[in-house]
């Protein structure tokens, strides 16, 4: 049975405040009520170059989860929009998000949880895989040269334009090669997946429906 994936409904969205280490952290949560069975916590790319929660590959894994089932939350890093505090290199935002991880738990209780991440995202998510049990991970276009390979766990789906400027694609599978990881590889696909995200929703939907 195909997952149709809709814009995510404005009455499933609650935009709130999330008290973290260095302040607020500002999270729109869409959830799909009586339905849920999982929680998708989505990191952003970059903040220094533009990145937020309203970016839209973020934007796309969320509505791809949400049509899943799965509460889909996005924070801002610490510094972006309402967010307080400022940029720091991944450790800061590594404790943001477990702030927002707790605070998703206290609220939705035991779920399955889904990390995921885009980019610079991807790095943070790491990071937090390393101090908070997780049942999956998603890396898309992810920051190789920022982790280790050893803090990806061996199920976690990882995603990669064919033509990704920012990362190259060569890189990604140096990476994963020694660990064994498989990469889906999107081809033409570029770092920001201009006019294949539906394809990326896809790429999404298919592997958590089974």
């Amino acid at each position: 049975m195909k997952i149709e994936v809709r814009p995510m409904p404005a009455a499933s969205l609650t935009r709130t405040m999330v008290e973290g280490p260095a302040g607020n952290v500002e999270t729109d949560i869409n959830d799909p009520g009586a339905t849920r069975h999982g929680i998708a916590l989505i990191a952003h790319p970059h903040p220094l170059q533009g990145g937020t929660k309203d970016n839209k590959v973020v934007t796309t894994l969320a509505k791809a989860f949400f049509a899943l089932g799965y509460v889909a939350a996005r924070p801002n890093f610490r510094g972006v929009g309402a967010s307080a505090g400022s940029h720091d290199e991944g450790r800061g935002e590594t404790d943001d998000l477990l702030a927002v991880a707790a605070h998703l738990k206290r609220q939705y209780g035991e779920l399955p949880l889904v990390l995921a991440g885009f980019s610079f995202g991807s790095f943070v998510q790491t990071r937090v895989a390393k101090k908070l049990a997780a049942d999956r991970m998603v890396l898309v276009g992810p920051a190789v040269g920022r982790f280790p390979a050893e803090t990806v766990p061996p199920d976690t789906l990882i995603i990669h334009g064919e033509r990704d400027d920012v990362v190259p694609l060569a890189a990604v599978l140096d990476w994963a090669r020694p660990q064994g990881l498989p990469v889906v590889v999107v081809p033409g696909g570029e770092h920001f997946f201009h006019g294949r995200l539906n394809l990326l929703s896809d790429l999404i939907v298919r592997h958590f429906r089974n």
